[in-house]
């Protein structure tokens, strides 16, 4: 959640970023006066007790008649602190339930409006001119089943619709993508983990996915937990109600781990191949670092995610997303984008979010200030690979005679491997 003792301070600055939005900007006084309430109920609480311990020292000095008197004005004022505790207890639970409705504040130079007001950043890698090498491309689905990579036939069949087999040569891309991705991030400094997918609602509502897309979020009622869509709800999970220790610089995590995601209101969008999933693994950064340097670390997680893209061989673009086009917890967004040859367009492959300190004073990990005094700490995510990229691999890597060219940098993990060429494989 935000810093409330901002949001007393600048309440217009938490509006401006609504509208930046396109959120409801009303809700900033509906905190606000439910701020106000708890701090009410507060004095209110605080002066009963308060009255309550001073005739409790009355009590212990009286005698006779006067302590008899005292004792039932003690009686009187428990009733009270009781009744006030409760009503403080209230209003702190309303406080958090609408504190929880406001997402983080836009950061200062994030475009306004919604997905389509991105700010394009840069652009890197050659488009190639395929009418010019005699072909039309085709799309990845259809290579992957030309070439024995992708089963989404048989993963309907077995699982249902937007699920899939990734075969042969398939299954060894990711893994050699995704050991790569695993390999790099520990060069880098990053603690390589493998995630549970499983996780506890306040650990899923810490970070934010609970809220205006939990339709997206796979839940197991029986056993009152969450699937997770990416490994960062585990990772920021990891250090709940912690200390830390950041006098060496940020905590750096890379998880790896399968991720689900319900694809609601996805209908008709992507149904064929593996762009739009109910499951896939991805390789995931994540950072805790002070605040005051939560933004040098953004840049740095998105310079990170364009080596991985290098090593696939991928061209891309990358973009300052729209206020509007952000998540619940993040102030700013960058997406790296591959350019997609079937579709004539750039999609998703990476994005990184500086979280600044909402997701970590939802989960309440803190580290020691200059004076002492804990307080929240920053927290960065960002995507390092993921199966999606076996869609970008193939479009942008196949050859005029269907066969596929491995990037360089992959084929150590393929035993060699350069080319992948067509298969004849039982129906």
């Amino acid at each position: 959640m935000i810093d409330l003792k901002f949001l007393r301070q600048d309440p217009q600055a938490v509006r401006d970023s609504q509208h930046a939005r396109g959120a409801e900007p009303d809700l900033v006084d509906a905190v606000l006066a439910a701020d106000a309430a708890r701090r009410q109920a507060l004095v209110a609480f605080e002066a009963a007790r308060a009255e309550q311990k001073a005739i409790g020292k009355l009590v212990a000095r009286a005698a006779g008649a006067d302590q008899r008197a005292l004792v039932g004005q003690a009686k009187g004022l428990a009733a009270e602190v009781k009744a006030a505790a409760g009503q403080l207890a209230i209003a702190e639970a309303d406080l958090e339930r609408a504190a929880e409705t406001l997402p983080n504040l836009v950061e200062p130079g994030v475009p306004p409006g919604g997905a389509e007001n991105y700010a394009l950043i840069s652009q890197s890698g050659r488009l190639r001119d395929f009418a010019a090498e005699g072909f039309e491309p085709a799309s990845h689905d259809e290579l992957g089943e030309r070439l024995g990579l992708i089963d989404t036939a048989r993963g309907a069949k077995v699982s249902g619709a937007r699920f899939y087999y990734l075969t042969g040569i398939g299954a060894r891309l990711e893994l050699a993508l995704l050991g790569q991705a695993m390999d790099l991030a520990a060069e880098l400094g990053f603690t390589p983990m493998i995630t549970p997918t499983l996780v506890r609602p306040e650990v899923m509502r810490g970070t934010g996915f609970l809220g205006e897309h939990s339709d997206e979020v796979y839940y197991l009622p029986a056993d009152d937990l969450y699937l997770t869509g990416t490994s960062e709800v585990a990772l920021a999970g990891y250090h709940k109600d912690e200390i830390l220790d950041l006098s060496g610089g940020p905590l750096r995590y890379a998880g790896w781990s399968a991720c689900y995601r319900r694809e609601a209101g996805s209908y008709g969008k992507d149904t064929k191949g593996i762009f739009r999933v109910h499951q896939f693994h991805k390789v995931e950064l994540f950072s805790y670092v002070d605040p005051s340097a939560a933004a040098a670390e953004h840049h740095r997680l998105l310079g990170f995610e364009e080596m991985m893209l290098a090593v696939a061989g991928l061209p891309y673009r990358v973009i300052d997303v729209a206020a509007g086009d952000l998540g619940t917890s993040a102030a700013r967004k960058f997406d790296c984008e591959a350019w997609i040859p079937s579709q004539g367009r750039y999609r998703e492959m990476t994005s990184t979010s500086n979280c600044t300190t909402f997701q970590a004073r939802r989960l309440n990990i803190r580290q020691r200030g200059p004076d002492g005094s804990a307080q929240p700490v920053a927290t960065l995510n960002g995507t390092f690979a993921t199966t999606r990229w076996i869609a970008a691999i193939l479009e942008n890597h196949q050859q005029a005679d269907g066969s596929v060219l491995v990037p360089p940098k992959l084929r150590p993990r393929l035993g060699g491997l350069e080319v992948i060429e067509p298969v004849n494989h039982a129906a």
